[in-house]
């Protein structure tokens, strides 16, 4: 993986996050771990969602028409279906194993809607901050099939999806992004560590799904639901227990280290800006 400069130091573990459970959207009930009080953001992440059920009553509304500005949305899903529309007549489904990366830039509308009735809806929502410069950008859609997304065996029992960013010289289908992410969905078996470089410049954390994972020469326990926010440097340290299998996601980015104005759905700089947005939003202009 590409890293900023060489840096041998090890990540530790700074913070450890549960998140809450919320509704969003008309009523998808979900866990928010990035996005409360426990831990408001990562620069550049703004956001990050797990929606987990087999009952249709905690998904089946869904996320009708709602606008974006400013930001990008990375939608992963492992199981169920969801369907895109835009009011720029884009539309598409997203399917288990399947990305969409979208860069909302100077604005869009959109819904996004289980196309399902029963049966385990699974999958992330994560919200990454574009640069002032990238605001008002056209809006574009980056949606990844499966079979687009290359999985990795980088040793006996580890596998990595390489969704974005670069792992053993196999890079991930996601392009052109300004924050530089890296998104890996790695699955180790028991007794197995994995370590891995990651940029010294970005900031990262873990997120467990399935099972528990010993993080950092600290060997940290993470277990599933809970997300590791991980400390400066270069190296990360992930290993499963001697008992089960683990499964997570390590996502890191360059932070942006500029002032962020937050309203609902619109992510900018500055509060003039914001209410630009509502004003543009409101107007029919988005």
């Amino acid at each position: 993986m590409t890293k900023s400069k060489a840096n041998n130091s090890e990540r530790e573990v700074m913070q450890i996050v549960q998140g809450q459970l919320t509704n969003d959207g008309a009523g998808v009930r979900l866990r928010r771990i990035i996005g409360t009080s426990e831990l408001s953001q990562l620069d550049p992440f703004l956001l990050f969602d797990e929606f987990h059920s087999d009952n249709a009553d905690d998904y089946i509304a869904g996320f009708p028409n709602h606008p974006h500005r400013g930001f990008e949305t990375v939608t992963y899903m492992l199981a169920g279906r969801m369907r895109h529309e835009d009011n720029q007549g884009n539309s598409g489904l997203l399917t288990a194993g399947s990305v969409q990366w979208m860069t909302a830039g100077r604005g869009i509308v959109h819904s996004e809607m289980p196309e399902q009735e029963n049966g385990l809806l699974w999958g992330f929502q994560l919200w990454v901050n574009l640069p002032a410069r990238d605001k008002m950008t056209a809006p574009r859609y980056q949606d990844i099939a499966p079979e687009a997304i290359p999985e990795v065996k980088v040793k006996e029992g580890v596998w990595v999806k390489v969704i974005a960013g670069e792992v053993d010289s196999i890079k991930g289908p996601i392009t052109a992004v300004a924050t530089q992410p890296i998104y890996l969905d790695i699955k180790l078996q028991p007794k197995t560590t994995y370590k891995l470089d990651l940029p010294i410049n970005h900031n990262a954390f873990v997120y467990v799904y399935g099972g528990a994972a010993q993080i950092s020469a600290q060997a940290k326990l993470v277990t599933q639901g809970e997300l590791a926010v991980l400390g400066t440097g270069g190296l990360v340290t992930l290993a499963a227990t001697d008992a089960d299998p683990v499964q997570l996601l390590l996502v890191a980015g360059q932070p942006l280290r500029e002032p962020v104005a937050r309203y609902g759905p619109f992510v900018m700089n500055t509060k003039d800006e914001i209410r630009a947005a509502m004003e543009d939003f409101q107007a029919g202009r988005l």
